[in-house]
């Protein structure tokens, strides 16, 4: 079976969680083919490969957001019933598949379709019915902004697969469900975290965009998230809390099954541990990227130096993702006087730095189900973990799991609260060490690789042989 893996922002470009779910998943499933379909800002080349494919990815086909089409000659006039549909697909009030091939030639170009009467109106309908009062010129050009990249991504040349399956909504699951639609091939969804919660949380921040249209924008990307929901033949979520939060959006409940991350968990277990020293040694296994909130990490950092707690930071993961946020890391660093012990080493080979930690960190403001905190946990590493994603789940356990906590959870952007649970570890030894195992049974117990590849090939052949696909 081929299967069309589509992701937005990360593999093969960008190293991370999911990267690594897509790697793995890959590389522990030779049987099937896979050819990845991936969405970029701009448009990326092989060179940029953060690693080495495995040999059953037989195509990259790379979508880059900003790419435009030939201007060419219109074939089609649209009924009123289908202006009909497209407005209220732009406007939120559908989902819609059957929409896509109108989407894909009737109206045109990004560029004609932007000059079209169809498009003025829609948008001048829109501004009144929102009660705009400011330049209808940049609500305009919000609108373009906002729907240059659907088009351009829908009327894109995509390959033939006998599975789609999506890494998460918005962008890549629209173009998963036009796969669907066109190819007629079973969809599978699987979301990480929640997309369209991130990047309302992003929104709200976000000073590029006037407060008056930040709510336009959260409520595009919601609509995105229910068009992958609608069309997705099964809904995979990492733990129940963000089955719920899916649900709330829009997700039919009996679409949704919980498959958890893997991980490599009897291999990390095997690691050991070096002795215990005076000095409290404190790892992060991150990307250096503001949804990581490093800063507040820093921040504890100064703090456990304010309480004169002995320690050593070691902040693990690569600083050329977001290369200015790298840079004010380490101007924080050096601004609190930090450098002799908060180290930001780049991207490394964690299993030779995890037996040194008495404790691991992690300061996200959002998560789905980190794999940082499993690798930690399997090697026997307490942890303290924001409250955010499935962080609380993986240090405490679900309801029915027999071992103990594996750490502490404590609400994000919160330094001194940090700085406080990491400095307990330093005056209770016996008790880090309980803790760390604790954790290194319930990644043992239920976050092994196996189970995690068994359950997705159990879900391509059920799907296979729905859609007949199993006998390509």
């Amino acid at each position: 079976m081929k299967i069309g893996l589509v992701l937005e922002g990360s593999y093969p470009y960008v190293s991370g969680g999911v990267a690594s779910w897509a790697h793995m998943l890959i590389q522990q499933i030779p049987e099937h083919e896979f050819e990845l379909i991936t969405i970029t800002p701009t448009r990326m080349t092989e060179a940029e490969f953060r690693y080495a494919l495995p040999v059953n990815v037989v195509g990259v086909t790379n979508l880059p957001l900003d790419q435009t089409h030939e201007m060419r000659p219109l074939k089609q006039t649209l009924t009123p019933e289908q202006e009909e549909d497209i407005k209220r697909w732009m406007r939120f009030q559908a989902t819609n598949t059957s929409i896509f091939p109108l989407f894909g030639q009737a109206i045109g170009t990004s560029t004609q379709f932007f000059t079209s009467r169809l498009f003025f109106d829609l948008v001048k309908t829109s501004y009144r019915e929102e009660q705009q009062a400011d330049s209808f010129i940049d609500y305009l050009w919000m609108w373009r902004s906002m729907y240059a990249p659907v088009l351009e991504l829908l009327q894109a040349e995509l390959p033939t697969v006998d599975l789609i399956h999506s890494a998460s909504t918005g962008y890549a699951g629209l173009v998963a469900a036009a796969i669907k639609q066109r190819q007629q091939v079973p969809f599978v969804l699987t979301e990480h975290g929640i997309y369209s919660r991130e990047r309302e949380e992003e929104l709200v921040q976000a000073m590029w965009i006037p407060q008056e249209y930040r709510m336009h924008w959260v409520q595009f990307f919601h609509h995105l998230s229910r068009e992958a929901y609608e069309g997705a033949d099964n809904i995979i979520t990492l733990f129940d809390r963000n089955g719920e939060l899916q649900r709330e959006l829009g997700a039919p409940a009996e679409k949704i099954r919980v498959i958890p991350n893997g991980i490599d968990a009897t291999g990390l277990a095997a690691l050991g541990h070096l002795p215990k020293q005076d000095v409290l040694r404190i790892g992060a296994i991150v990307r250096i990227v503001p949804i990581k909130d490093i800063k507040t990490m820093i921040h504890a950092a100064k703090v456990l130096q304010e309480m004169h707690v002995p320690f050593e930071m070691t902040i693990m993961g690569p600083l050329e993702e977001d290369p200015e946020y790298a840079r004010e890391c380490q101007e924080q660093i050096d601004l609190f006087e930090l450098s002799a012990s908060v180290k930001l080493v780049g991207k490394v080979d964690i299993r030779s730095y995890l037996p040194s930690f008495d404790v691991c960190l992690l300061t996200s403001i959002s998560e789905g189900q980190p794999l940082a905190v499993l690798e930690g946990m399997a090697a026997g590493i307490p942890w303290v973990v924001t409250d955010v994603g499935a962080c609380s789940e993986l240090i405490n356990g679900r309801e029915d799991d027999p071992y103990g906590p594996a750490g502490f959870v404590v609400p994000p952007v919160n330094p001194r609260r940090i700085a406080e649970r990491c400095a307990w570890f330093q005056s209770h030894p016996e008790e880090a060490i309980r803790f760390g195992q604790n954790g290194k049974e319930r990644a043992l117990a239920y976050y092994q690789t196996r189970r995690f590849i068994s359950e997705y090939q159990t879900l391509y052949q059920e799907r296979g042989v729905t859609y007949g696909g199993h006998r390509v």
